[in-house]
């Protein structure tokens, strides 16, 4: 098989995502005053979910992470209570895809720790975890989660192992975990998921790509490219390809596609620059758009990957003055689709202790829901629990729809068994003027439940969330422009279920019509 090089002759191909455009948060919905971490670790160093958003941060003696709700953009309090219960420096932070209360966080001190964040969020600082994973000899520089088993971590560290825990155990202090993976002779620098969770792929320091079974650790094939150094890698959905970002043998920095199946050569090589920062794939299989941010750059270029060549289509590149050290990025179903946004980074600019929301937006003229660009997507259920996952099982993940008035389900009351952290009355309560339709459809759900199958109020784990927004925990508007956006965004609901009404108006006009013309049939047939 040859290698075949990437040529940037203009391309005209149909393509709903030709013009995607990334588009910065006004400076009072950024995150200000945010004394982000000067460690040189390769990593992310924030994650986010639709409810939280977690940053490393710089601090004397130990280690400690911000978690601050989504909502409570501006400046930043310096005394903000923190997550501090390491006893060196945090280096990866991951929340929990099926619990958005749940976060896992790696040390330099050489543990993982597992915390449960209150529902009102951190109020004084938290030092003591959910679980504390002791099993590395050394400092643990990575942690991933399962993306479809409950309560499964991944991590590993600078003793060269990667390890799986199982976090349904009623010890709060696990020194075992149930598999150790121990095939790299060096420092592992990523790791990355299937789909279905039944695959692992990893990159190492000794430039080996390796793809393994995530249950068993057994290594399926490997590659080691002389022309490409690997740092980064990502399993690109269902498409049965890998990707990896690295430097060429000139130290270029280049990105290389390979087949899932062979990883003797590459399919595929481009060099992007001579640049020195290490660039961070991200990939979005709903849309099947690939994200490229280099540590240390302003810009991001995106691409469109297909299943035949040349695979990689460059679509454009957003750019911008302020340079990045690390991006979280926001799960699909916290993303605003009334403004047609496919992807949301969080960048971290440390020269400016600034968190900057930028979204990537496909331009479209109606306001209403597009399915086209918002198929099912992986949302917050578990497909499996830890003990099916560990007797073998493999499951795709859970769908869910991303259209307004299709309600999330609220996993933390099912999930944090034995964490001590109740769900407070209040967050069921709305504000006056901010009822949505998630919550009336809910409320009316939970009412059917209740009735048709005589459910208690203790079996009720549902929340009104729209579009990744907790209503009962959004934050009052503290200045004027913050009040004209919920203003608008209330008068969108209103509209929304101005026409849901009209639409079931007409159809109970059709229902009347259809039973009048019933009952005129009826006395004709029976003379």
């Amino acid at each position: 098989m040859t290698v075949s090089k990437m040529t940037w002759r203009p391309q005209y191909r149909s393509s709903k995502f030709r013009h995607v455009f990334g588009k910065a948060a006004t400076k009072e919905s950024c995150y200000d005053g945010v004394p982000i971490t000067r460690s040189v670790q390769d990593n992310n160093f924030c994650a986010v979910n639709p409810r939280f958003l977690a940053v490393i941060t710089e601090c004397a003696g130990g280690g400690a992470f911000l978690v601050l709700s989504v909502h409570h953009t501006g400046k930043v309090d310096p005394h903000q209570p923190r997550v501090s219960g390491h006893r060196g420096n945090v280096l990866d932070i991951k929340w929990n895809p099926f619990n958005d209360y749940c976060i896992a966080s790696c040390s330099e001190d050489t543990t993982v720790k597992v915390w449960d964040i209150p529902p009102h969020g951190v109020l004084k600082n938290l030092t003591v975890p959910w679980k504390d994973l002791q099993g590395h000899s050394r400092r643990v520089g990575l942690v991933e989660w399962h993306p479809t088993a409950n309560n499964i971590l991944f991590s590993t560290a600078y003793d060269y192992k990667v390890m799986i825990w199982n976090l349904d155990c009623p010890e709060q202090v696990i020194k075992n975990p149930v598999r150790t993976i121990s095939h790299h002779t060096d420092v592992v620098l990523s790791m990355s998921f299937s789909t279905d969770g039944s695959l692992l792929a990893t990159t190492c320091k000794d430039r080996r790509v390796r793809l393994m079974e995530s249950h068993s650790g057994n290594l399926l094939r490997e590659a080691n490219s002389k022309t490409h150094k690997a740092s980064k890698v990502l399993i690109l959905g269902n498409m049965k390809m890998l990707l990896t970002s690295g430097t060429s043998r000139w130290n270029d920095r280049q990105i290389a596609l390979w087949d899932q199946d062979d990883l003797s050569v590459p399919l595929l090589e481009d060099n992007l620059d001579g640049s020195s920062g290490v660039i961070f794939p991200f990939y979005d299989p709903d849309t099947h758009m690939l994200y490229l941010a280099g540590k240390g750059d302003g810009n991001i270029r995106y691409y469109e990957i297909s299943s035949e060549k040349p695979y990689i289509h460059f679509l454009t590149e957003y750019r911008s003055h302020l340079p990045q050290k690390g991006m979280g990025v926001m799960p699909k179903r916290g993303l605003d689709v009334s403004s047609c946004e496919v992807f949301r980074f969080y960048k971290l600019v440390t020269i400016k202790g600034l968190i900057e929301p930028l979204s990537m937006i496909v331009p479209r003229r109606s306001e209403s829901y597009q399915e086209d660009i918002y198929p099912m997507t992986a949302g917050n259920k578990p497909a499996l629990t830890s003990e099916e996952w560990l007797s073998g099982i493999d499951k795709g993940p859970v769908l869910m729809s991303l259209k307004p008035g299709s309600h999330v389900a609220e996993p933390y009351s099912e999930l944090t068994k034995g964490s001590g952290n109740l769900l407070d009355s209040r967050r069921s309560q709305s504000r006056p003027g901010m009822l949505q339709l998630a919550y009336i459809q809910e409320q009316l759900g939970t009412k059917d439940r209740k009735e048709g199958n005589g459910l208690t109020e203790g079996d009720k784990s549902w929340m009104p969330v729209s579009n990744g927004e907790d209503l009962a925990l959004c934050s009052p508007p503290r200045t004027e422009n913050e009040l004209l956006l919920k203003f608008h965004k209330q008068q969108d609901e209103i509209r929304r279920l101005r026409e849901l009404l009209n639409q079931r108006d007409v159809r109970i006009t059709q229902l009347e019509l259809e039973i009048k013309n019933i009952k005129n049939i009826q006395p004709q047939s029976s003379l």
